[in-house]
């Protein structure tokens, strides 16, 4: 039987989305130390994104939820992009992740999003 690609993506965007968000819940210092300080409730917002990658991450795995799930997967994503942006500019912060991969990050994004969309949105 022949695997296919867009299966493949689905369901390894599924455990992706699910773990982030289950780490969320389990680990919210991390998430918090990468909190942009303007935001306001840092904790609740963790949870909230947490709350929404793992909804999202189950929402792929049902076809007829998977369209609705991929577009807020991708609204997640450019939501939390500024954190992303945040965290390069306050690099100093974090000195155990070396600044190129923060940088690498910023692009990375964008990967994400391309891959949610083409596995989850993308009309067949």
């Amino acid at each position: 039987m022949k695997l296919n690609s867009r299966i493949c993506s689905i369901a390894l965007l599924c455990v992706l989305f699910i773990a982030a968000g289950i780490n969320h819940f389990v680990s919210p210092g991390v998430y918090l130390k990468i909190m942009p300080d303007y935001l306001p409730w840092p904790l609740p917002l963790v949870y909230v994104s947490g709350f929404f990658e793992l909804l999202g991450g189950v929402g792929l795995a049902v076809p007829r939820m998977r369209r609705a799930a991929g577009w807020g997967l991708i609204a997640l994503l450019v939501a939390v992009f500024p954190a992303n942006v945040d965290m390069l500019m306050n690099a100093g912060q974090f000195p155990a992740i070396p600044v190129w991969a923060l940088v690498a990050r910023l692009p990375l994004q964008g990967v994400l999003i391309a891959w949610v969309w083409w596995a989850a949105v993308k009309s067949r």
